[in-house]
């Protein structure tokens, strides 16, 4: 039975998980969970935090706003934070809010200003003497990443303000790419890729909606890229501005915003009621989809500036707004068929075959079901009426079956019992785990899989070598297992349909430059159950070669840090197996690496030490300093232990991470050490 974490550890894990995935939100533009299963994650936490306020934490993800900043871009401090807003995920919260603003106002009853929640990028630009001088992202909402040249190329936006302008103006405002556009860089893109195919060329990602294609190039380095990409802006409030008149309400603001020439979006509304801004709501949430951009939810912000400041704002976000977001949209079609598709492991995922309904701005036809559980908790048959929506807008997913219009001869769908391969080998369901596996690991699906993964750009990072090649490759008896990769030659490639001489050497070339790919790509590579690219970097380290790890007991690799017994024994299980014996000799006869690991420039000065980083550093992101620790061999863990070497003092620093080192006698340093 499994062990419940402690809030403690629970609060530690949730932490990680959320600045990975803000990371990834604001940082790189490439989320991996949707809005609503991130905002589930935030609850969780600050409701912990709240109830365990012993484990407070000034560095909390709770405490934060964005991410910092990832790219080259240079840094700009923000004159004015752009703070972001607090969400109500339903209308029961939304009247929570309200209910808390007029307690704030002691009675006095506001009035309301409404507007859409573009789903962009927000940006501050900055004008000087009427002229726009700089453009930022949010970033962590002190620091952002200085984008001037590339929103310069927006043409809703002006670059010379008129006479009379305030000698310093601050805008804030979304950058968003509309349906149009985005269908049209769709299309560009699919375009290229059929002629990159012909040449033997991997693919360059299509974009999946217009967010993150819009963020993706307003950071383009080559502002000329995203000229080509017809971005716009909406402009929705005042960041610092010098010399210019005095406001009494924000409508007052996006007025003056308009006699400039910004773009303000002509739906925003200002109401004198909560039930009127209920009702703003409820018409956006209904008609969302008859806008030419993408919106996920409305914000609401108190109009009066006076009572703006008499409400103030909490650690992370200003009591005065709120954003309402969006449920998914819903929509009805007919569950086809649900069939099984096997991965690289054995796992085996259901999923739903649809007729083809629009929703979510786009045509679904198929949708996860994840697991034999799943399907039977939902209790969806081929032949039921479905509800379907788009989790965080994004991925499809069947809510459940409308029982209704349910077929009378409906028999509930039996998770089949072999494999669909032509080994037809038996799958297997082990009672504490909610994934069915195919147990044969000859199974030609999953050997397809673990090479597809093993050319991926987390594994060996072979240029086209995708998906349809390996199948290709497969299909005409050419592979069997990885290993047969390095024995594939131009010949070979030239008998297969779409491959010319110059695709097929593209292809054998970018085969031998991945040879030399260091240690721990290759070990994450060979895709070994449980073993992730953190852990292959301590066992590279450590024992330095392919045989050395091999050759090693599960006690010997479980004591390395982050390895434990369960990804220990699976590596000495997967290096056992005659059939992967032959793998990595048919890897060596080829003259791939097996010994290479990448060594950092960086003095080794905190090999084998715990480094804990508290409170804002000046010259560096919390990740930033994280990296920095982990360069010259050391490790940074999110908590305070007898096991710590020392802990970095910035700015604000977390109260328990303070008194916990001063208890253990433990050093604390300022950023200069």
């Amino acid at each position: 039975m499994a062990r419940t974490p402690s809030p403690k550890k629970r609060i530690e894990e949730l932490r990680r998980l959320i600045r990975r995935h803000m990371d990834l939100y604001y940082g790189t533009d490439s989320p991996e969970i949707s809005d609503a299963e991130f905002d589930a994650l935030v609850r969780e936490l600050s409701d912990l935090e709240a109830a365990h306020p012993e484990f407070a934490d000034s560095q909390s993800p709770t405490e934060a706003i964005g991410a910092a900043s990832f790219t080259t871009f240079d840094p700009v401090v923000h004159a004015v934070p752009m703070t972001s807003l607090d969400n109500a995920m339903d209308e029961d919260e939304l009247r929570a809010w309200g209910e808390r603003v007029l307690k704030g106002l002691d009675g006095q009853v506001p009035r309301y200003v409404c507007e859409l929640k573009i789903d962009g990028l927000a940006i501050s630009i900055r004008y000087e003497k009427g002229r726009l001088t700089q453009a930022a992202t949010r970033g962590d909402g002190k620091v952002g990443e200085d984008v001037t040249a590339n929103v310069a190329t927006i043409s809703s936006l002006p670059q010379q303000l008129p006479k009379g302008a305030p000698e310093v103006l601050e805008v804030r405002g979304e950058v968003y790419m509309s349906i149009a556009a985005f269908h049209k860089l769709q299309a560009e893109r699919v375009e290229e890729n059929r002629l990159r195919a012909e040449k033997g060329r991997a693919p360059l990602a299509v974009p999946v909606n217009p967010r993150n294609a819009g963020a993706g190039s307003l950071r383009q380095k080559d502002s000329s890229i995203t000229a080509q990409r017809d971005l716009s802006l909406w402009t929705y409030q005042l960041g610092e501005v010098v010399g210019g008149p005095e406001f009494s309400s924000h409508h007052d603001t996006l007025q003056f915003l308009q006699t400039l020439g910004f773009p303000v979006n002509p739906q925003i509304t200002t109401v004198d009621s909560l039930e009127e801004v209920i009702a703003f709501c409820r018409t956006w949430q209904e008609h969302r989809h008859d806008l030419g951009y993408e919106i996920d939810g409305a914000v609401v912000k108190v109009d009066d500036l006076s009572q703006r400041e008499q409400l103030g704002f909490t650690s992370r976000a200003p009591r005065w707004a709120i954003a309402f977001k969006f449920p998914p949209e819903e929509k009805h079609t007919v569950l086809r068929d649900i069939q099984i598709s096997v991965g690289r492991t054995g796992r085996v995922t259901p999923f739903a075959v649809l007729e083809p309904v629009f929703v979510g701005g786009s045509t679904v036809s198929m949708a996860t079901l994840h697991n034999r559980d799943q399907v039977i908790a939902k209790d969806v048959r081929p032949g039921d009426t479905v509800v379907v929506r788009k989790a965080g807008d994004v991925i499809p997913e069947v809510v459940g079956p409308v029982l209704s219009k349910r077929p009378k001869n409906s028999a509930p769908w039996e998770f089949p019992s072999t494999c669909p391969c032509n080994m037809k080998s038996t799958l297997v369901k082990i009672d504490d785990q909610a994934d069915t596996r195919c147990v044969e690991s000859s199974c030609p699906f999953q050997r397809d899989q673990r090479i597809i993964y093993f050319a991926s750009r987390g594994g060996m990072d072979i240029e086209g070598l995708g998906e349809r090649t390996v199948f290709a490759l497969s299909d005409a008896g050419l592979i069997e297992d990885v290993g047969d990769l390095y024995a594939l030659t131009v010949e070979h490639l030239l008998t297969l349909d779409g491959f010319a001489q110059r695709g097929a050497q593209n292809l054998i070339d970018a085969l031998t430059e991945s040879k030399t790919r260091p240690l721990p790509k290759l070990l994450t590579a060979l895709g070994i159950k449980h073993l992730g690219p953190a852990a292959a970097d301590s066992l590279s380290s450590h024992f330095g070669t392919v045989d050395a790890i091999a050759a090693a007991s599960s006690e010997e690799l479980s004591a390395i840090d982050g390895v434990g017994m369960v990804i220990a024994e699976s590596i000495s299980t997967w290096f056992n197996a005659d059939t992967n014996k032959k793998v990595i000799e048919k890897l060596r006869a080829a003259g791939v690496d097996f010994g290479r690991v990448e060594k950092s420039s960086e003095s080794q000065t905190l090999v084998g030490k715990a480094v804990v980083v508290t409170g804002s550093l000046e010259n560096y992101s919390r990740e930033g300093a994280e990296e920095a620790i982990k360069k010259r061999g050391g490790k940074s863990p999110g908590s305070v232990s007898a096991k710590t070497f020392a802990v970095v003092i910035g700015e604000s620093p977390g109260a328990s991470k303070l008194s916990k080192a001063e208890q253990l006698n433990i050093p604390m340093l300022d950023e200069a050490g």
